[in-house]
């Protein structure tokens, strides 16, 4: 065959290939089955068709009818509507769809970072109840895939369902969301949408848009460079010589007989203490894998049983055996181990316990304070104490000279806007909640005029000047301290509770329910509830609910006395543990703080300490964690960390 006939038959085949890709009609991934609609707002539908294909959407009685433009792209906007369902929705062009099982409700945009990501299923211990008596057909989340775009906005996501919440179902269910949505449910019985789209470990830049960040000058350069495909992919690019650690065979892994069988001798094992680090116990500076070993002895009572074996936290990845069978994995650090031990394993006497632990930099080993034990029925066995160790493979830094090391795109500012908010920026919702901010807790400064900025863009991409817009005040975490110190996570506070001054915006306050070893704190139901207050007073017409903990306001020196106002006191403010009000720091001129001594007068509280006899600065709860800060309203709403002194 002649080239000629060859490209002619090639662009036959383009053309009918490219018209018939558009000839029916195409929907965003999110406007499908069981979806929930925004009620009392127009109702936004796109998608896409031949070009200038006319499509006729009908819904509840009501129709319109959109053109695709020459792009294939159309928008309809259908009558605002009132909360009910489920109904159907008709789209006919060149083809008819039928989305099925639609509820119209409230539709909340969820984000953020990891402790929003957390799924019901990551804690299904603490709240297995819940998990059990999820019957809630008309609360709905749509997962919106982790994806990244450093080269502009996409028009789609790559994929994603509506679900309900449903024991089977739950979940996969943001923890936050999910406790949030279903307190207001309950409440106003409106069905509940949540679109749910966080990444863990990322900054708020990557969430922002390109037109969001344009007065950040360092980090619209940074969008500008990563632009350039070329650049990026050579970053990524594997250069010549590896600069990953040179690994020899894991002597655990690869021998003859794995350290995991039980039919395994030991030698030249050591003792070592769980929990703990490994660095802390004798071992220097270690990356690599350490194998822990346990016998344990088990009443016959126990013997064949299913159980749960609990590993608190490890750091940074594991594998769990019992008498030679794998029960359970993680590859990273934050995840509480909860692993089920399947029924026949456990035997009367002696078991053999075995976790391979990973550490890539840091301390390695098992964190303290956190459930070390095994169960089955009402029995327990705990897990801490003497284990023994020994070293199975070590990670040594590759010797010579390698190329730039590569970028994390979902760290790259704009990159998680373009792909996974602005596919949906049409589609109406009621607010947004985020929590995140640990990511950017080395630059306090900097996220008080980014989250505001974010706030913004968002309002303007979805088309909704006043887009209520709640977030997290990051809770307590880290080693406590007994002295006034200065604190990045308490500025990170800081610029949460300054961003209040934007309109339409509200601040749960969790300075309590954090934990000192855990980035993810387990209590994701009360931040979910503290955030449906804020919602209720606001968006749901409980004009007299108090919805927050006390707020400062302002200041007043009074002699060798500084009295303090704050908003949101509810009935009245309270000591919540009924001792001396605790964590207030007071200082002059010269900002060297003390503690000082607090009392409540009346809807006031009177700050002094006798080393400071001209007072200037009063600071409460300035720390990254805290030690029991006590001020509250009489509705047991935590009042918000602040200083005087900026």
């Amino acid at each position: 065959m002649s080239d000629r006939k060859t490209g002619g038959l090639l662009l036959i085949f383009v053309l009918v290939f490219f018209n018939s890709s558009f000839a029916d009609i195409r929907l965003p991934k999110l406007i499908t089955d069981s979806m929930v609609l925004q009620r009392d707002q127009p109702l936004r539908i796109w998608g896409w068709a031949s070009p200038q294909e006319k499509v006729k959407i009908s819904f509840r009685g009501k129709s319109v009818t959109a053109t695709a433009g020459n792009e294939g792209r159309w928008q309809a906007a259908l009558p605002a509507t009132k909360a009910g369902g489920p109904f159907e929705m008709r789209l006919q062009g060149k083809n008819l769809i039928v989305l099925k099982n639609i509820l119209v409700g409230d539709v909340w945009l969820c984000s953020g970072q990891s402790n929003m990501v957390h799924q019901m299923g990551i804690h299904n211990v603490t709240y297995a109840e819940d998990i059990a008596n999820a019957n809630y057909p008309k609360i709905r989340q749509f997962w919106v895939p982790t994806s990244t775009s450093l080269s502009g906005p996409r028009d789609d996501i790559r994929q994603g369902a509506w679900k309900s919440a449903n024991p089977k179902d739950i979940n996969d269910f943001s923890a936050v969301a999910y406790f949030f949505a279903r307190n207001i449910h309950e409440k106003h019985k409106v069905p509940i949408g949540i679109i749910n789209a966080s990444v863990g470990g990322t900054p708020i830049e990557a969430w922002t848009s390109e037109q969001g960040l344009k007065d950040f000058a360092s980090i619209t350069s940074v969008i500008q460079r990563n632009k350039d495909t070329a650049r990026v992919n050579s970053l990524n690019k594997p250069s010549g010589v590896s600069n990953a650690p040179r690994l020899e065979p894991d002597k655990g892994s690869s021998g003859p007989v794995k350290w995991s069988d039980p039919a395994y001798l030991p030698k030249n094992w050591r003792n070592i203490n769980v929990p703990g680090y490994w660095e802390d116990q004798g071992i220097r500076d270690l990356n690599g894998v350490v194998w822990y070993r346990k016998e344990i002895n088990l009443p016959a009572s126990m013997a064949g049983m299913p159980a749960k074996l609990f590993l608190g936290r490890i750091v940074d990845a594991d594998v769990a055996f019992i008498n030679g069978k794998q029960v359970g994995s993680t590859s990273y650090m934050y995840p509480q181990r909860r692993y089920n031990v399947p029924a026949g394993l456990l035997i009367a006497g002696k078991n053999l316990v075995v976790v391979r632990v990973q550490n890539n930099g840091g301390k390695g080993g098992f964190v303290p304070d956190k459930p070390y034990f095994l169960e089955a029925g009402d029995q327990k066995i705990d897990l801490k104490g003497d284990w023994q160790y020994k070293v199975g493979q070590v990670y040594r830094p590759a010797t010579g000279r390698g190329g730039p090391g590569g970028i994390s795109e979902q760290n790259q500012p704009t990159a998680l806007y373009n792909a996974m908010i602005a596919p949906f920026t049409n589609y109406t919702i009621k607010g947004v909640l985020w929590y995140q901010g640990e990511s950017n807790s080395g630059n306090p400064i900097e996220y008080r005029k980014l989250l505001p900025a974010l706030i913004s863009d968002w309002r303007h991409k979805f088309s909704q000047p006043a887009l209520p817009f709640y977030h997290v005040q990051l809770p307590n975490y880290g080693d406590a301290t007994y002295l006034p110190v200065e604190s990045n996570w308490a500025m990170m506070r800081e610029a949460s509770l300054k961003t209040l001054n934007v309109p339409n915006t509200g601040m749960a306050v969790t300075i309590e329910l954090g934990e000192w070893n855990d980035i993810h704190p387990d209590n994701k139901k009360d931040v979910g509830e503290r955030l449906a207050l804020i919602a209720r007073r606001f968006n749901y017409g409980e004009k007299n609910l108090v919805y927050s903990g006390p707020l400062y306001q302002s200041s007043k020196i009074d002699g060798d006395r500084i009295i303090l106002s704050f908003s949101n006191i509810g009935s009245g403010l309270i000591s919540i543990d009924g001792e001396e009000l605790s964590q207030f720091a007071i200082a002059g001129a010269d900002k060297k703080f003390v503690w000082a001594k607090a009392k409540i007068e009346g809807d006031k509280v009177v700050v002094w300490s006798d080393e400071v006899p001209e007072p200037k600065y009063v600071r409460y709860a300035w720390a990254d964690n805290p030690v029991g800060p006590n001020l509250y309203n009489a509705e047991k709403l935590p009042a918000s960390p602040f200083r005087t002194d900026e």
